[in-house]
């Protein structure tokens, strides 16, 4: 069967996102006002095949560790779809 992952990535709340903070100052400077944080991320779409959702979400938490997630740095979660 055919899965498709989606893998989201963030930096852990307790350090800091200097691109969330840039973000913070542009949008100070172009008078946007009412926002109180931003965080920077990122999303990885995986199509995956795979016997059931429980592989397919195995494969997934196994690429996040290896490759796409700094564990030091970000946490992520995954969703699985067919």
């Amino acid at each position: 069967m055919i899965f498709s992952a989606q893998i989201k990535v963030m930096p852990l709340k307790n350090l800091l996102d200097p691109q969330g903070k840039a973000v913070m100052g542009g949008l100070a400077n172009l008078g946007i006002t009412g926002i109180n944080d931003v965080r920077i991320g990122k999303q990885i779409n995986l199509v995956i095949e795979a016997s059931n959702e429980m592989q397919a979400k195995e494969k997934a938490d196994e690429a996040a560790k290896k490759l796409l997630a700094n564990a030091v740095m970000e946490m992520y979660e995954i969703e699985i779809s067919k």
